[in-house]
């Protein structure tokens, strides 16, 4: 199996009230993704991703550039990435 690349993130903007989490979510399960996201009471999303190398890559763009159709992203801020064997989670969620 390839390598597990994992991080957490946080993403700032008009990202709460949009879908922001349902896109994130749908495009996670795309790409295969796992990981979660929530809303924050600073009215940002934040959360975790751990993919294969490709698809975490592409994941990250997507979370920095894209979002949600009405969303604005000023800007999104990632921890250190690591390198894990295997995952840790089943699948992509949203929390509440």
């Amino acid at each position: 199996m390839s390598k597990i690349m994992h991080c957490t993130f946080e993403v700032f903007g008009i990202v709460q009230g949009v879908s922001f989490r349902m896109f994130t979510e749908k495009q996670a399960n795309k790409l295969g993704v796992r990981g979660w996201c929530m809303n924050t009471r600073d009215d940002t999303v934040k959360g975790e991703i751990e993919a294969t190398p490709e698809a975490f890559a592409e994941m990250k763009t997507w979370l920095e550039k894209t979002g949600s159709p009405t969303s604005r992203i000023d800007k999104a801020v990632f921890g250190e990435t690591k390198e894990n064997s295997n995952f840790t989670f089943e699948k992509f969620s949203v929390r509440y």
